[in-house]
């Protein structure tokens, strides 16, 4: 290799590494903006005294996770993944429903990382380890239900989580997916800049994090790289305020447009046009280029009322009722 050449690859390789580093350290924790609004939680309170026990599964890693199972007669089950900063306890209302409607089982997981007793808050152990084990959990549910109808489906970014694991190797395990008002991409035509005011994105940190993990470097993945603005009044110890950049990003879709190519099986979108967080009318127009999708808007829903409100349980009933007739 001739001198120059090697002096302009050393050098480019020094500053590309230079500009990543520096984008690390100065990307350091912040708090969130005050006054911003965000989702409001006021559909959080509701009574839990029919809250199933916590029940674990071991992951491929031998981690015991937390999952909570609403049973019923049915030969239809559906995971629902919660969104950031909390944990499967929400789901009470739609979960409950849905049993006793005899509509599919539930199962609600606890996603590594969150929960009352995480091994690590906020952290997991590499980048796609959220879809490895959502993979095991429907390996262990499906030991006892071999031939059931598999839906997976999930809130905010655990729909996020559920496109990402629709354009993965696992795929196939789901025979439909359900996204209630779901995390595409930060930028994506479906996303409020920083979420409406919930998500507080280390932007620096990120970007120069992502500038060495393309180089195949992650030794610094467990640095913090976003918080979340949650109303102190509905905090109770069990909630994650901020994420590691390897969390960060095994929580939403690699490539939103990719994944979503990749669902060929039933698709239900559910929005409420008072999410603030999310713009709900861009979901037909975005998510229809890309897969075969039926959108619900519902009127005057708040981001966490799509799961929590009443309103939407006849339009999940209905979609579930028709899943594997002609």
């Amino acid at each position: 290799m001739p001198p120059k050449i090697f002096i302009f690859l050393f050098t480019s390789v020094v500053i590309y590494f230079g500009i990543a580093s520096v984008l690390v350290l100065i990307g350091k924790p912040k708090s969130p903006h005050q006054g911003r609004r965000g989702p409001t939680f006021n559909e959080l309170h509701f009574n839990c005294s029919s809250l199933p026990t916590l029940q674990r599964f071991n992951a491929r890693d031998g981690a015991a996770l937390s999952y909570r199972y609403y049973p019923t007669q049915s030969n239809k089950i559906i995971i629902l993944l919660h969104g950031s900063g909390w944990h499967s306890q929400y789901f009470l209302p739609l979960a409950k429903f849905i049993s006793s409607e005899s509509l599919a089982q539930v199962y609600t997981p606890d996603l590594r990382g969150h929960g009352r007793t995480p091994t690590r808050r906020g952290d997991v152990d590499y980048i796609g380890q959220l879809e490895d084990d959502l993979a095991d959990f429907i390996a262990m549910i499906q030991k006892d239900n071999p031939k059931a109808i598999l839906i997976v489906g999930g809130h905010s970014s655990g729909g996020g989580l559920a496109v990402r694991f629709a354009g993965s190797r696992y795929g196939r395990q789901a025979n439909a997916y359900v996204l209630f008002s779901p995390f595409l991409k930060y930028n994506a035509p479906t996303t409020r800049s920083q979420s409406g005011g919930w998500a507080h994105p280390y932007t620096a940190r990120i970007v120069g994090l992502t500038m060495l993990n393309n180089a195949g470097i992650h030794w610094f993945d467990y640095l913090p790289a976003i918080e979340f603005n949650m109303p102190e009044e509905v905090r109770d110890g069990s909630e994650t305020l901020s994420y590691s950049h390897r969390l960060n990003v095994a929580y939403a879709p690699r490539n939103y447009e990719k994944d979503l190519r990749a669902i060929t099986q039933p698709l239900l979108v559910v929005a409420g046009t008072g999410d603030e967080s999310f713009f709900a009318e861009q979901y037909e127009p975005v998510i229809s280029r890309y897969a075969a999708v039926q959108v619900k808007l519902l009127q005057a829903v708040t981001h966490m009322g799509v799961v929590v409100g009443p309103e939407v349980r006849p339009v999940v009933k209905d979609w579930l009722e028709g899943l594997g007739k002609p």
